[in-house]
């Protein structure tokens, strides 16, 4: 339709001059009009085929630009299954054989930061996936996040004598803006690698990388609703709740008024647990729901267990996660008060530094080995069945980004530290709206 209006647009054009100057020539000069509608007809016969020339090659141009995108279209639209599942063994393997099949090049090879996670094609019996990555020109990659074009199977620096990869294009796969892995191209030929082939890996590789942004997004909203159900559902330890009705029905016999005031505190809890304001509480509230917690954990434990508290007034009213402290008092409480002789600590501390809270729960517990320092966040690790560490890490960072998870200080025999920091954020006058403002350090009051 367009190429169509733009076609009468031309001959529109070409005909009002031609017009008003055959009429202005009929006017003064009729005898010459045989002689000027033939110039009129070879002149129209001109500007068309100059048109229709014009016309094809511009078909032409698009045609050639479409094949050129058409490959890594095509490579992205059979690898986004894929990839929107993260980068591992299995995806990698998947993308690197729609890749080879679909790309001129005699190997496809896909690695993250330190391991070779498929190869697919020529050079497969020594370069094979699970192994370590052994090309010097693929550290440079992972070091520098810049594309290496390689020409020479000397640069490769294959360990294998009769390596067949002569050439190579390797460019960064990026995630978030760092880098994660690489994709690489080989060829059995040595010296200048095709631009196509070039363009090809570098256009994968964005879109690979754009792939698998979207699925850390998917992930991460996955976790927060995975966290507000757990939250819900098992929010509350079985064996901390079955201790406590055990601790009740002693006091029942030996204390009856004890065991009142503390069905009177389980019920709060059990409240404030299933009272829903969004992701957010204020800090408050999160404060009252440990100070119910705590009140049932002394019941047990009396004199093992000191609980002190050092909170900014004035950080009351801003805004932290649900159930994002209790579960850490809780963990500090079973693995690091508990396992320890004679009497724990726990220490709850609120600041307000910058446009930042900063909460800090310390123990003088047994401490946590510096070899499951690195495990303890991660998803289904330990014995717990209550809201864990990790959980609590991943929410943090699904709603303020990767920079929010929890920091964990231990020293074995001495106790741990867990920090959370928190941006600033009062809730917004229509409560109900669960609408919240982030409000700079100065402007909180």
């Amino acid at each position: 339709m367009k190429n169509k209006q733009q076609l009468a647009s031309i001959i529109l054009r070409w005909f009002l001059p031609h017009g008003i100057i055959l009429g202005v020539m009929f006017m003064f000069r009729p005898d010459i009009w045989g002689a000027a509608g033939l110039l009129l007809a070879s002149s129209a016969a001109g500007t068309w085929l100059a048109i229709d020339y014009w016309r094809r090659q511009r078909q032409v141009s698009i045609n050639i630009a479409q094949d050129h995108m058409d490959p890594t279209l095509q490579i992205a639209s059979q690898t986004l299954p894929y990839m929107r599942r993260g980068l591992n063994e299995e995806t990698a393997r998947k993308t690197a054989e729609i890749i080879q099949k679909i790309a001129d090049v005699a190997a496809v090879a896909v690695t993250d930061h330190e391991r070779v996670l498929a190869y697919i094609g020529t050079g497969s019996d020594h370069h094979k996936a699970g192994g370590p990555i052994i090309t010097e020109a693929t550290r440079d990659v992972l070091c520098t996040g810049e594309l290496k074009i390689v020409q020479d199977s000397r640069e490769l620096n294959c360990p294998m004598k009769d390596c067949p990869l002569e050439s190579a294009v390797i460019v960064p796969l990026q995630c978030k803006g760092e880098v994660v892995g690489t994709i690489k191209l080989y060829r059995v030929q040595r010296g200048e690698i095709p631009s196509t082939v070039v363009s090809l890996a570098v256009g994968v590789s964005q879109l690979l990388g754009m792939q698998m942004e979207l699925a850390e997004l998917d992930r991460q909203a996955q976790l927060v609703t995975k966290a507000e159900l757990d939250a819900l559902h098992a929010q509350i330890n079985p064996h901390f709740l079955f201790n406590t009705l055990n601790t009740i029905i002693m006091f029942s016999r030996t204390n009856p008024e004890t065991a009142r005031r503390l069905l009177i505190r389980l019920a709060s809890f059990f409240r404030h647990a299933l009272k829903r304001h969004g992701h957010f509480n204020s800090l408050r509230e999160e404060i009252e729901y440990l100070n119910t917690y705590l009140v049932l954990e002394r019941a047990r434990f009396r004199e093992k267990l000191r609980v002190m508290r050092d909170i900014e007034e004035e950080l009351l009213e801003y805004q932290v996660p649900v159930l994002t402290i209790q579960p850490l008092v809780e963990n500090a409480i079973k693995h690091g008060i508990l396992p320890k002789p004679g009497q724990g600590t726990v220490q709850v501390t609120a600041r307000k530094i910058d446009s930042e809270m900063v909460i800090i729960i310390r123990d003088d517990g047994v401490g946590i080995e510096e070899d499951k320092i690195d495990h303890v966040l991660r998803p289904g690790y330990g014995s717990g069945n209550g809201v864990g560490l990790s959980n609590v890490h991943e929410r943090l960072k699904g709603l303020f980004g990767e920079d929010y998870g929890l920091r964990i200080v231990s020293v074995p025999g001495e106790g741990t530290s867990i920090y959370v920091r928190v941006p600033l954020m009062r809730v917004s006058a229509e409560r109900e709206g669960k609408e919240f403002e982030t409000q700079s350090a100065d402007s909180g009051r």
